[in-house]
């Protein structure tokens, strides 16, 4: 794995989930996820969509993040964990984090963009 980092920190940045394959994305209000980032750790927290809030904490190693996190869902109010694996991209548009995770017994998959307005 390329430790070196080639992209810009996280620190301070705020992501929107574009899509995923563990739920519709509801467009009007997506995950919204913020980041800090230091040293090497990154954590913060999100909402929105099926999420009433979460958090997570993890590391960086180059271009990618690996975190663990915990929400509650709006529906049912059901605690989940898990783990997950982010590359982090850049667009035209600003970065983007291509995440690969595990929920449901599946693997699954999420991308999401960073807000720049």
């Amino acid at each position: 794995m390329n430790t070196q980092t080639t992209l810009p920190s996280l620190d301070g940045r705020t992501f929107r989930m574009i899509s995923s394959t563990t739920s519709a994305v509801d467009p009007e209000s997506p995950s919204t996820f913020h980041y800090s980032e230091k040293d090497g750790v990154v954590w913060g927290n999100y909402l929105g969509d099926t999420v009433t809030f979460g958090r997570f904490v993890g590391t960086r190693t180059g271009d990618a993040i690996s975190i663990h996190f915990v929400h509650v869902l709006a529906g049912d109010g059901t605690v989940v964990t898990g783990a997950g694996q982010s590359d982090i991209e850049q667009d035209e548009s600003g970065l983007r984090l291509i995440e690969h995770y595990e929920m449901h017994d599946e693997p699954q998959l999420s991308i999401c963009a960073e807000v720049t307005d």
